[in-house]
């Protein structure tokens, strides 16, 4: 099948029509065009469960170091030393590898004490309210407190930090001015960061900055060293954006769903033993990752189509996660009682997210703090409205009536 015959289906990640209702768009990729080639925009794209996690786990064909998403890609703009997720070995892994300490399982369980007794204040101003907004304020602020507490930020300083991210990370993509946007929004982050740094120094603590800080590690060059100022900046703004915004976008998105499916919700209610596998398929449905990419480092083949060798090569997780070829003729059904698969919203490989464990843990427990005593409650989309990235997809506004 090619990209050129038969199909008139057309997709590309600014489109705000598509955004807000892209699922019939990723059915017809993936049964019409499942190599893409969008022209205007300059990008190939896979949209099947088996192509997706073809490309993430060639990491020599497809790499990363050109950029995660298509406008830091297509701009060509160097990556900030430190920003692993855009990176290939051997700077991957060894940077990878100084982050990863943070994020072990027992140092990720060991957080939950911490997690349910701030869900509890969370909920404890929720209950008793004929309506709030379950993005702002709940799925929002469980994270950015989670992460302010795991890197060392100060409570009463976190929603300034939260108001930098979100504001960088959803903010109306405009080809015009992106770069300059995209390279802000890094100095004001580091603006913020190395300030608490320099006041850190003075003050180490039991936390991501102190540890940072502290650690010695081999580089690529084989140096024994410590890690340089702008290393720890761009390590802090990479953990402290994606662990407060994809896990708040995740957990409303489950919200959302739980709401269009009021039995399974009541399940979950009266057996809070479910409440794990329906963040699992929540995760699955709507993943917050709209879109993702690699470039090609050589000539590939896909569905007797040449993939020239440069080339950006998009992968959709919404689309692979709902391919029937992977998960049956009931792909597209929210199914609390599904048995886990191989999904793609926390990417594959060496990129897997290192705070996928995390994230899980914070929705388990968001939901097992609110269904107890919170256990209805119905979206207004009429009031709804999605973020106005390109990058991830989920809600900037989710009121509910209760």
């Amino acid at each position: 099948m090619t990209v050129t015959v038969g199909t008139d289906v057309y997709y590309d990640m600014y489109d705000r029509e598509i955004y807000n209702s892209p699922h019939e768009t990723f059915r017809r990729l993936r049964d019409e065009a499942p190599i893409y080639r969008n022209e205007k925009f300059d990008f190939w794209a896979v949209s099947r469960h088996e192509d997706v996690l073809k490309v993430l786990q060639d990491r020599e064909t497809f790499i990363s170091g050109k950029g995660m998403t298509h406008t830091v890609a297509a701009s060509g703009m160097e990556m900030p030393p430190g920003l692993f997720i855009a990176e290939d070995p051997p700077k991957h892994t060894t940077h990878r590898a100084i982050v990863s300490r943070l994020f072990t399982p027992k140092a990720v369980a060991s957080l939950e004490g911490d997690i349910r007794r701030l869900c509890t204040e969370i909920v404890d101003q929720l209950d008793g309210r004929d309506s709030f907004d379950f993005m702002k304020d709940f799925s929002l602020r469980l994270p950015v407190q989670v992460i302010g507490m795991l890197v060392g930020v100060p409570k009463e300083d976190q929603p300034v930090l939260l108001e930098i991210f979100q504001k960088n990370l959803h903010g109306t993509v405009d080809e015009s001015n992106f770069e300059e946007n995209f390279l802000q929004g890094l100095l004001d982050a580091a603006a913020w960061f190395n300030e608490y740094l320099d006041w850190r120094e003075k003050n180490p603590s039991d936390d991501v900055m102190t540890q940072l800080m502290q650690f010695e590690f081999e580089d690529e060059t084989g140096t024994v060293r410590k890690l340089r100022r702008d290393e720890m900046v761009t390590y802090l703004t990479l953990i402290t954006s994606a662990g407060s915004d994809t896990t708040a976008t995740g957990i409303s998105a489950a919200g959302a769903l739980l709401s269009d499916h009021p039995d399974q919700r009541a399940e979950c209610v009266a057996d809070p033993s479910l409440i794990p596998g329906m963040v699992e398929e929540a995760l699955r449905m709507e993943p917050p990752s709209y879109h993702f990419c690699r470039v090609s480092s050589r000539d590939t083949e896909w569905y007797g189509e040449t993939v020239p060798a440069g080339s950006i090569m998009v992968v959709l997780p919404p689309s692979a996660n709902r391919d029937p070829r992977k998960w049956g003729d009931d792909s597209e059904v929210f199914d609390i009682h599904r048995k886990p698969g191989q999904s793609m919203t926390f990417s594959f490989g060496t990129h897997f997210c290192l705070g996928a464990n995390l994230a899980k843990i914070e929705a388990r427990i968001a939901f097992e703090t609110i269904l107890p005593r919170i256990p209805e409650w119905t979206c207004d989309y009429s009031k709804a409205y999605l973020t106005a990235g390109a990058e991830t997809r989920g809600w900037e506004r989710l009121p509910v009536t209760v």
